[in-house]
């Protein structure tokens, strides 16, 4: 068993860190040698009402297990916001290595019954909120890389999900979001790489306030579900051992340890410019294809 902390040194925020599984990353990044900023604005799962005693409180129980934290209360989904989150943090701790992206609402809603504030309000915490902290982190490891002149070893851990992924009726606002941020982390990766950061993401299956009450669960599920399962992927990526990994969506929780595949070319025709005869060829490309995915993962019946 190897005891040293595997992210010995090393600074992370994590966003939506004041419960569920953003708790269990901020305390175990700690428990295993970081210095963490537990970033939270006290929202309700629907993002309304502001309360930062629960950021406080997580801080509190990283110091009381000997860790060091502070809390941090910009909204992610504000650019100024987002920019203060990354200044505090390095004049906090003198650098930033680890950024995890965890911050998320929910307003569910069918797409003809969806508001445009219910659109905005998701859009701007999950997308938004994804994209402006990682802007700003880019900014401030390529000027380190241009000063140091060495690659900054910094790593950025996105949250997706299989709404995004796969769809899920109800969830428009939401799995829009999420398949952005899957496309951002690929992208970021491929732009990233050059400054020795590494942009990945996971699609976690987790038992939280933000997914209480969807659905019934077994006992089993539940335990399936629990945020540990899911806290020692991102930790590990957060690590310095995590350097060849990249560009990578993992689905971790609910009984799940895998890497998620792309979109790839399918079924082929030869191109045609005649929309009398190019209906048939169409029909059978979709018929050839391979069946989009449920929200299992597996072929739609």
């Amino acid at each position: 068993m190897n005891d040293i902390p595997i992210c010995d040194g090393r600074v992370a925020i994590v966003t939506g860190a004041a419960g569920g599984i953003g708790r269990e990353y901020a305390l175990m990044l700690a428990a295993e040698g970081a210095r963490v900023v537990v970033n939270d604005i006290g929202a309700a799962r629907d993002g309304t009402g502001r309360d930062h005693s629960a950021a406080e409180a997580v801080v509190d129980e990283i110091r009381t297990a000997g860790g060091t934290a502070v809390a941090n209360a910009d909204d992610i989904g504000d650019w100024a916001g987002a920019e203060r989150l990354i200044r505090s943090t390095v004049d906090a701790f003198g650098r930033l290595d680890v950024l995890v992206n965890n911050a998320g609402i929910l307003r569910d809603r069918t797409i003809a019954n969806m508001t445009e504030d219910e659109w905005d309000a998701v859009i701007q915490v999950h997308l938004k909120g994804t994209f402006a902290p990682v802007h700003h982190a880019a900014v401030y490891w390529r000027e380190r890389h241009r000063k140091e002149g060495a690659p900054v070893d910094a790593r950025i851990i996105n949250t997706s999900s299989s709404s995004g992924l796969w769809g899920n009726i109800g969830q428009a606002n939401y799995g829009a979001a999420k398949a952005g941020i899957a496309a951002l982390t690929i992208i970021g990766a491929r732009e990233l790489g050059r400054y020795g950061v590494t942009v990945n993401a996971i699609s976690p299956h987790a038992q939280t306030r933000m997914t209480e009450g969807l659905r019934e669960r077994t006992p089993e599920e539940i335990a399936q579900r629990h945020p540990r399962w899911i806290a020692p992927v991102v930790t590990w990526l957060a690590s310095r051992e995590s350097a060849g990994v990249t560009g990578r969506v993992f689905e971790v929780g609910g009984g799940h340890l895998s890497v998620l595949e792309g979109w790839h070319r399918g079924p082929e025709a030869e191109p045609i410019d005649d929309v009398h005869r190019i209906g048939p060829v169409l029909q059978d490309l979709a018929r050839r294809a391979r069946r989009n995915a449920d929200m299992r993962g597996r072929d739609l019946d």
